[in-house]
């Protein structure tokens, strides 16, 4: 059964991977909620927190494709990708 956890874990990014940066946002506001939370059981803890680095991974990757098109639209001056 552990097994099918992981699977179902690695295949929750590919689903993060549409959410707006501001959904993300809310996600990992939510996540921060039920981690603090001194009533959520361990097992949910961890996965919660699991999750949360997740929506982090897509956080930064989202972030640093926004750096890469302003760094392009200052040096040439329009929007580029890189």
């Amino acid at each position: 059964m552990d097994t099918d956890n992981k699977k179902n874990a690695g295949n929750a990014e590919p689903d993060l991977e549409g959410l707006t940066l501001e959904e993300a946002y809310k996600k990992l506001d939510d996540l921060l909620r039920e981690l603090e939370d001194p009533h959520t059981p361990l097992e949910k803890t961890f996965d919660a927190y699991r999750e949360g680095i997740s929506v982090l991974n897509v956080c930064k990757q989202k972030i640093d494709l926004i750096e890469k098109k302003v760094l392009t639209l200052s040096e040439e001056g329009e929007i580029g990708e890189l």
